[in-house]
């Protein structure tokens, strides 16, 4: 649940996961209780849920496996013959739902966490609110959606009080209530969520549901940063591009452009790209805007279309 439409996340990791053969049987194998492994992994879950960092969820959920020397592939047909637990019913569905260690399948998912979760498992109950957000495996339903966002964030799940914020925010499934919003992305913030800190710098930097404070913006864009959200670096850079709760530092602006370019950030490739064009900060390379600026149009950020069109337009009028 991000402020500005482009894909914050979708390239964020680019880590290489070591490969787990799953034709490897350790000798301990069986002495492994899977009931115990699927607790654990809702755990992890819901930590990463909570610091609002989910797009992790593959790499970590297979680093475990990995970690504790677990064959993966034999877990995951454990898990399709042991349906007795509210856990390793949601695991089941999140592994559809995100294909992991099997193909994604989020109609399955849905059924999962509506017919048998619906009303005892908080992650489930997310989980609907986002099937319903989006319309997987299920049709779009943003009443629905703001419903379970609304049960999980009542229950101080902090991606619900993100994602209800959102709701508020963005008039979806509800009236649109700017210091609702601002109120629950700050209670997600205190909470750790990284994407609600983020969003909360949004809203201090426009003055949306608060007062308009480019100091406090900085702030929290600077905090997103530093773990790691790809949004709060993009932000970052674009406040020392500007002098936004701080001093213009171009040199600092171009490094954290680049980081989130180099990551796949859209906006923070246009930005570079103007940086290039205009020689602004850094030495003027033509040929490097026309490759950042392609990179963001690919992505569909429609400034960065519109400004490769015009510099097209001015080499062939030289």
């Amino acid at each position: 649940m991000q402020e500005d439409s482009s894909q914050l996340i979708q390239n964020f990791d680019k880590i290489n996961i070591k490969e787990i053969d799953p034709m490897v049987i350790l000798s301990k194998q069986e002495n492994f209780d899977f009931n115990i492994i699927v607790d654990e992994i809702n755990d992890l879950i819901y930590k990463l849920n909570s610091k609002g960092i989910e797009w992790e969820s593959e790499k970590q959920v297979i680093e475990y496996f990995y970690n504790h020397n677990i064959n993966s592939q034999e877990f995951y047909n454990w898990l399709l013959n042991n349906q007795n637990s509210s856990n390793s019913i949601f695991i089941l569905g999140y592994f559809n739902y995100y294909g992991i260690l099997t193909n994604k399948n989020k109609e399955k998912a849905f059924n999962l966490f509506i017919n048998k979760l619906e009303k005892n498992h908080i992650l489930a109950q997310h989980f609907i609110g986002h099937c319903y957000f989006y319309g997987n495996g299920t049709m779009k339903n943003d009443k629905l959606a703001f419903e379970y966002y609304e049960k999980v964030a009542n229950k101080n799940l902090t991606y619900g009080q993100l994602s209800l914020g959102y709701c508020y925010r963005n008039e979806i499934g509800v009236e649109k209530d700017s210091k609702k919003a601002f109120y629950l992305y700050e209670k997600a913030a205190n909470n750790g969520n990284i994407i609600a800190i983020y969003n909360l710098g949004i809203l201090y930097e426009d003055g949306i549901g608060t007062k308009k404070d480019n100091n406090k913006a900085f702030k929290l864009f600077k905090q997103s940063a530093e773990v790691g959200y790809l949004g709060g670096i993009m932000m970052l850079g674009y406040c020392y591009d500007l002098g936004i709760g701080t001093k213009i530092d171009k040199q600092k602006a171009f490094e954290l452009y680049q980081n989130a370019a180099n990551l796949g950030h859209n906006i923070a490739q246009n930005n570079l790209a103007l940086m290039y064009e205009e020689g602004d900060g850094i030495a003027k390379d033509i040929d490097k805007a026309i490759y950042w600026y392609e990179k963001s149009a690919k992505q569909g950020y429609a400034s960065a279309k519109n400004n490769l069109s015009d510099l097209q337009k001015k080499i062939n009028n030289l």
